[in-house]
């Protein structure tokens, strides 16, 4: 959104005049598409790179603007969290090396950032999404402290008018509410440019449509999230939600998303501009001083300022964008769907892949998209987020594997499409080796966190597998091998890391057994035989904790001479138990239960029963601490 001065789109008077400016826009481009102004017979690419800051026990750093200040250098912004940055690279013009040539600034741009994150007894990872991200790193002690930042997340939060809500499922369940728009933070990507023919722009950016779902099957990357495993491009569900600006009573109308894929083929791009101002209200103003057709009837070239923010404020997978270069305008697609890392040569061989698909599109999809059903490219979208490279996938109407279209039929075709475009055969070779050697053996980035993750987790809790999952993702990148050649995870490897034993969420049980008030006393000591457990919460059907029921109590309840055999869990359970936080210290927690002797403590927020701590948590942690200072020693 650069840093023009921002300020929510209320004001009566001013929101009038920017919807004029808005309006006014959309002619702008379609003047300038009509008297041929905009750039032709070059093609160039580009690309952001977001990348994670982590401190020296690999989580979420709060460094970012420290950092930034120290690399000093105009490619680098800001993100929303205060442990994202991202580097904006220069356009080349596609032809020759320009792949080198990008990769090698990218390579030297990271240098730069992970000197500067050196100082700070920090490091850069790259990833879709960094496995050691805890609930404490989505409060807003972590967004960065720019108004830009803090207008988003009040003006998405007024307009959804109640808690965000995540619902996503894979093979672990994540159902949660939350109140701010930091989860959207968690998402880290490689955001890949390409300037279009303006006359070719509706048949390219349909091509681009078609394209996502089989591209991002091979460049997954993102399985994990709060240490579940959910898609495979958990991405994809997370953004979508995450700043979700609908609330339960949108759901029964076909209100679409500011996160979205779309819903049907374009026919010119002021349609993609078109649909998004009618759909979709206004987030942000900013003063405009020259009109876009005050400016064209001058001899000049517009910003189109109202339209380029807006158009920000809408996070489609692939969006459409309109730029200048040199005094020329242009018009590019925005690929947003492939995640960030885990090495520069993945990313630049995603790039490659996608760039070589998108110049050579078959000469019978032209202007026949009405023959394509719009429906089962998106399906194909959703099916890679969810299974990635294992998916099947909708393909001229026949249903194939991912890897058996990337294989036989796309990776021919990018291949075709480069030479075309004069790319140096090394690069071809070296970059589409790589995405060619990932379907081949399925060894995707999501495929290695998935079974490395499994590994940790055989010896280890959640919160030392992620982080150890963390530091070895740093550790392989620094190989300059990509994802297909990493060896899995070994749990040898988490040996030597410091752990920081921080808050009680990153150590407590979430997987609950819980009863209800009325249920018999003698289920819940069945409920606690059968699942070995000497603690069992109860709650009402909002979830809200009512008591706490620990085994010796109720098997003493019981044994009591005329007890009443019908007795329920209301009559057995501690109704006024001591409950603690997610986020408060997990050292406070274990002074806590020392100082009133118990063995367990309810974890409650917003008086909501979220998990439990029990003495046999604390202790383990309190001997890893033990064991760790006597190491020092």
């Amino acid at each position: 959104m650069g840093e023009q001065k921002l300020s929510i789109a209320k004001d009566p008077e001013s929101r009038k005049a920017f919807l004029k400016h808005l309006l006014h826009d959309v002619e702008a481009i379609e003047q300038m598409l009509e008297e041929k102004k905009f750039e032709t017979g070059v093609m160039r690419i580009g690309a952001e790179q977001e990348f994670c800051l982590v401190d020296k026990y690999y989580k979420p750093s709060l460094n970012s603007l420290g950092v930034l200040e120290k690399i000093n250098d105009p490619h680098f912004t800001p993100e929303l969290a205060r442990y994202n940055l991202e580097i904006n690279l220069d356009p080349v013009e596609l032809s020759g090396n320009c792949f080198s040539v990008m990769e090698q600034q990218l390579r030297e741009l990271l240098l730069k950032a992970r000197e500067a994150a050196a100082t700070f007894g920090e490091k850069i990872i790259l990833t879709g999404i960094l496995p050691s991200i805890d609930f404490r790193a989505v409060q807003m002690m972590y967004m960065t402290p720019k108004q830009r930042y803090e207008a988003l997340a009040d003006i998405i939060s007024e307009l959804r008018g109640e808690d965000f809500e995540l619902n996503i499922t894979g093979v672990d369940e994540l159902i949660l509410s939350h109140n701010n728009i930091l989860f959207e933070a968690c998402n880290t990507s490689f955001q890949c440019h390409l300037q279009i023919e303006p006359d070719e722009f509706p048949d390219q950016y349909n091509w681009a449509q078609m394209l996502s779902g089989p591209i991002l099957s091979v460049c997954a990357n993102s399985p994990l999230l709060v240490g579940k495993h959910l898609w495979a491009e958990t991405r994809i569900p997370l953004f979508q939600q995450s700043i979700d600006t609908r609330g339960k009573g949108y759901h029964l109308r076909e209100r679409e998303q500011r996160v979205t894929f779309g819903n049907r083929w374009i026919e010119s791009v002021t349609d993609v501009f078109k649909n998004d101002i009618a759909r979709h209200t206004l987030l942000f103003m900013t003063h405009i001083r020259r009109d876009s057709l005050d400016m064209l009837r001058k001899g000049k070239i517009p910003k189109l300022e109202a339209l380029q923010l807006h158009n920000g404020t809408i996070y489609k997978w692939n969006r459409a964008c309109y730029g200048i270069s040199n005094g020329v305008p242009h018009l590019r697609i925005e690929n947003r769907y492939l995640p960030s890392g885990p090495t520069v040569i993945d990313e630049i061989s995603n790039l490659a892949f996608w760039v070589g698909l998108m110049n050579n599109m078959p000469e019978k999809y032209l202007g026949n998209w009405g023959q394509i059903h719009f429906e089962e490219v998106k399906e194909n979208f959703y099916k890679a987020a969810n299974w990635g490279i294992q998916s099947g996938m909708v393909w001229d109407g026949k249903l194939m594997s991912a890897r058996e279209l990337i294989l036989d039929i796309l990776l021919p075709m990018s291949r075709e499409g480069l030479v075309k475009k004069g790319i140096d055969s090394a690069d071809i070779d070296r970059l589409l080796g790589v995405i060619e050697a990932r379907a081949t053996t399925y060894r995707t980035g999501t495929r290695w966190i998935v079974n490395s993750y499994r590994k940790l987790r055989n010896k280890r809790d959640r919160e030392e597998s992620t982080v150890a999952l963390t530091a070895i993702m740093y550790n392989r990148r620094l190989t300059g091998k990509p994802v297909h050649e990493w060896e899995e995870a070994e749990e040898s490897e988490a040996e030597e890391l410091e752990i920081q034993y921080d808050v009680v969420s990153n150590f407590m049980t979430t997987d609950l057994v819980t009863v209800r008030e009325n249920d018999i006393a003698e289920l819940v000591l069945k409920i606690m035989e059968w699942r070995n457990i000497r603690h069992l919460p109860v709650e009402d059907n909002d979830g809200t904790l009512k008591g706490i029921i620990t085994k010796n109590r109720l098997v003493e309840y019981l044994s009591a001479e005329g007890s009443d055999s019908l007795a329920t869990a209301a009559d057995v359970m501690d109704a006024n138990p001591v409950i603690i936080k997610p986020n408060d210290d997990i050292k406070y927690a274990m002074l806590l239960m020392l100082d009133m002797n118990l063995s367990c403590l309810p974890v409650v927020e917003k008086n909501e029963l979220v998990g439990i701590i029990t003495d046999k948590d604390t202790k383990q942690v309190w001997d890893k601490m033990k064991n760790r200072s006597n190491a020092e020693d």
